[in-house]
């Protein structure tokens, strides 16, 4: 298949902790959850796990086994949890955390692994586009939010809101009744959204960062069909210019109030999925992997 893929930091001088790859049959998101100037027992950061999870990810689905997604989760949690045991309490709540959406090809079907609030789209030809999100996030969220969506971004009011915000949401993360996010334990894997759907009713998949479905969940600047039709016309980066142009012109959130006036910004566009009928036998259309930054 062919992946385009668009990434973009929240700010230029600070790390992006979104990220996403491609092996020629499938494509992660991972979109890290963390705020500078709250505690935390971890000393990699947040960066660091979500590169280390998003490779540990793509090296078990280039083996293209069909392995229960899942499965392949967990067996990165339990990796990349692994590499730094030693040095960090991995099991508090304040150690990193992320989101992962996992869109693969698997003969004739294309399976999907949602957990914590990234989006997908599946593009299904001549029907709405079908969003996959996990939503227990923004459902226990938004019980604790009132006070940092009340003052203006960049304020001392709204920093201290926000870490208190972040804080209490620390206390939910990973327990029934709360939300589910990668983190250090592999058993969560079990809590994400999962399905499969045939390649044939398929145009095409989206995955994004919270930072880039904004556009539409936050923003409301477009619906979803507007946003692949835009996807298509412009390519991710598309998407994330105008989510830009969007945050500089509420840089304190008074009309769109939220949590970070600017986020990082990540897109994955799958199309031209493999032909599995090929008249060659071969089973596969030719493979393009692109990056635009």
């Amino acid at each position: 298949m062919q992946v385009v893929m668009a990434t973009s930091p929240a700010k230029p001088d600070q790390p992006n902790e979104d990220f996403t790859g491609a092996v020629p049959n499938a494509v992660v998101l991972l979109d890290g959850a963390g705020l500078s100037g709250t505690t935390s027992t971890c000393l990699h950061g947040v960066a660091w796990y979500t590169r280390r999870l998003g490779g540990a990810l793509l090296a078990q689905l280039a083996a293209d086994d069909g392995q229960d997604l899942t499965a392949i989760l967990g067996q990165a949690i339990a990796q990349v949890a692994d590499a730094h045991r030693d040095t960090c309490d991995i099991s508090d709540p304040s150690s990193p955390s992320a989101t992962v959406t996992i869109f693969r090809i698997n003969d004739d079907r294309a399976d999907y692994l949602a957990l914590a609030d990234s989006v997908l789209v599946l593009d299904h030809a001549g029907n709405a586009p079908e969003v996959v999100s996990d939503g227990r996030v923004d459902a226990v969220g938004s019980r604790y939010r009132a006070a940092m969506d009340a003052t203006p971004n960049g304020s001392p009011e709204h920093d201290r809101s926000l870490r208190e915000y972040i804080e209490t949401m620390r206390v939910h993360r990973n327990r029934p009744g709360g939300f589910w996010v990668a983190a250090d334990d592999p058993g969560v894997a079990a809590e994400a959204l999962t399905g499969s759907r045939p390649v044939s009713g398929l145009r095409g998949a989206v995955l994004l960062s919270d930072g880039a479905s904004r556009i539409m969940d936050q923003f409301a600047l477009a619906d979803w069909p507007a946003v692949l039709a835009l996807i298509a016309a412009e390519g991710p980066s598309g998407i994330i210019r105008r989510v830009r142009t969007a945050e500089a012109g509420d840089p304190q959130g008074r009309r769109w109030p939220r949590a970070k006036a600017y986020d990082d910004a990540t897109l994955a566009w799958c199309t031209r999925f493999p032909d599995r009928q090929a008249a060659d036998g071969s089973g596969f259309t030719p493979e393009a992997n692109m990056i635009e930054r």
